[in-house]
């Protein structure tokens, strides 16, 4: 059989990030990043049969970053003709009430995504120039819009809707829409193949520098704790997590901060950098053992949340079978993970210290054999998930 690849594109304000995927096999054939768009100097990375060309250029615009991609793959391969592109995936972050599954990219797509712009203002521009670009120098082959949110469009209704009135909350489509989805769905989906079960009660912790939980419960989300926006839930890298809404009131009229400036605070400033003054997990455990103790503070914080969520998702699914680390910082980090199932122990959840600390791309149980509670590390796979939606459609 002929290989089939979807080329997956993720473009966001000032990068592009791709990915040549062949869906069947699950194989990376090419990937790459296109950084600083519109600055002075950019930076233009092209990987293929372990080989890496580094260009460092002005890219003006998302046009010229991914004409330049087209032409690496030409030059580096593999060439689109010996990839037989079959389609294009496009991540988009905010789907809104729309999307519960990908789409096939035309005007009513596009016009939908361009509507959602205020729900998702960081993101969904960035998103429509990629798709405007992709269309414009891939014109022969589908594109496939895959959505962040569409994994937790249908949260039951108690965990979507806010105690907000009611007739504020439709009007202005405030509900809780969750993120990282594709992750969360293709990593609950892979351990339940994994442990050999479809009835799991699941919990997925995403913890990268954005980072989020998900409760799943026979492969559908039934909470997940980004909310409105990314900005919910977790302590992060840079983004406070849960806070109580009057804190936005309190420094208006008490530190006269404007809107603008108390969002830059809770989204760039805030979470393990605030605390600690560094969103590098690494720096943080380096901080830790040197006896800094806003940085021990800022772990036990970062725990604390963590153990709340994992708690609350387990009571509201009413048992838990699996808990899941995966991003970044889950898949990497074991003395985090040693941490967090420690002050969980009284679940009867107990890890394995000598799998837990074997650093490995495969997805693995590092749980004890007498855990009351599987405990894995899964790596997530957006770019994969991404390319298996998009062929769905086409």
């Amino acid at each position: 059989m002929t290989t089939r690849t979807v080329l997956v594109i993720n473009s966001g304000s000032s990068s592009i990030k791709y990915q040549l995927v062949d869906p069947d096999s699950g194989q990376s054939l090419a990937s790459g990043l296109v950084e600083r768009i519109g600055e002075e100097t950019g930076t233009i990375i092209h990987r293929h049969a372990g080989e890496k060309t580094q260009l460092d250029e002005p890219v003006p615009d998302h046009g010229y970053g991914l004409s330049e991609v087209l032409r690496l793959f030409d030059e580096k391969g593999p060439t689109l003709s010996e990839a037989n592109i079959v389609a294009v995936g496009h991540r988009v972050v905010q789907g809104g009430r729309y999307f519960s599954g990908p789409a096939l990219v035309d005007e009513d797509v596009i016009a939908k995504i361009s509507e959602l712009v205020p729900l998702g203002p960081l993101h969904n521009p960035a998103h429509l120039k990629g798709i405007e670009v992709g269309l414009e120098l891939l014109s022969d082959v589908p594109h496939v819009a895959v959505f962040d949110t569409a994994f937790f469009q249908d949260l039951p209704e108690e965990a979507a809707r806010y105690a907000l009135k009611r007739e504020v909350a439709d009007k202005y489509s405030i509900r809780r829409y969750g993120a990282h989805g594709t992750s969360h769905q293709y990593v609950s989906g892979e351990v339940s193949r994994m442990l050999g079960r479809d009835d799991l009660k699941q919990i997925v912790l995403h913890l990268g520098n954005g980072a989020s939980a998900s409760a799943v419960v026979a492969g559908h989300a039934v909470d997940t704790s980004m909310g409105l926006t990314p900005l919910e839930g977790l302590v992060m890298g840079g983004r406070t997590g849960d806070i109580d809404p009057a804190a936005v009131f309190h420094l208006g009229r008490v530190a006269g901060m404007s809107v603008d400036e108390i969002d830059y605070l809770f989204n760039r400033e805030s979470g393990m950098k605030g605390l600690a003054g560094d969103n590098d997990m690494r720096e943080v455990w380096k901080r830790i053992d040197a006896g800094e103790q806003d940085a021990r503070d800022a772990m036990d914080i970062y725990l604390h949340r963590l153990v709340k969520y994992v708690g609350a998702y387990t009571a509201v699914m009413g048992g838990l079978d699996a808990l899941t680390f995966t991003a970044g910082i889950g898949e990497n980090d074991d003395r985090l993970r040693a941490e967090l199932v420690e002050r969980l122990g009284f679940m009867g959840m107990r890890i394995d210290a000598d799998k837990n600390s074997v650093r490995s791309g495969d997805g693995r149980i590092v749980s004890t054999p007498d855990s009351a509670i599987a405990v894995l590390v899964y790596p997530t796979n957006e770019e994969l998930a991404i390319a298996r939606q998009a062929m769905t459609l086409i």
